[in-house]
């Protein structure tokens, strides 16, 4: 692995984790010639998945453009580089279903919003408005306010009594 400080591709591994969804390790390295750290993450590398664009084009799936997009929606968000990692890791993973090697790029936009909404509602609609492609306030608007109706429906939803065990004699 080269430093991304130096050049050097000689380091040590001082920490390694395994991240919450399992399928990617975080490493924390020290370049042996600055000493300077730096973190890297590893996945397993697997069987290509294809995106098919709106254009029809086809192209292959990145990790790292997921995690970018989210990266942009979460900014100056209380979300960490690991919230961020592990979101776009599990929407990958329910990506590679097996079998499926083609995926909509729309689906994957459907995932990232989908968590994101639970993640945190402020990214979520920053990511909506460049997804969806807002054109004026009014579609914000109608955005937000769609997201607050369902938000109140699942407050006022009454919550299932617990059953309690019939004392028979």
């Amino acid at each position: 692995m080269r430093c991304p400080y130096c050049g050097e591709d000689n380091d040590r591994v001082v920490d390694s984790r395994s991240m919450a969804d399992s399928a990617s390790i975080r490493r924390r390295r020290e370049c042996l010639n600055c000493h300077q750290r730096f973190t890297t993450y590893e996945r397993v590398e697997e069987l290509p998945l294809v995106i098919i664009k709106h254009d029809r084009r086809r192209e292959p799936y990145d990790h790292e453009k997921v995690a970018k997009g989210i990266r942009i929606a979460c900014q100056k968000r209380p979300i960490s580089e690991d919230q961020i990692q592990t979101l776009s890791s599990e929407i990958e993973r329910e990506l590679f279903e097996p079998g499926i090697r083609e995926v909509e790029s729309s689906q994957v936009g459907e995932k990232v919003m989908e968590r994101l909404r639970e993640l945190d509602q402020v990214a979520y609609v920053r990511f909506a408005s460049v997804y969806r492609q807002f054109k004026d306030v009014s579609q914000f608007i109608q955005e937000l306010s769609q997201m607050m109706n369902e938000d109140e429906k699942k407050a006022i939803e009454p919550k299932p009594m617990p059953v309690s065990p019939s004392s028979e004699s």
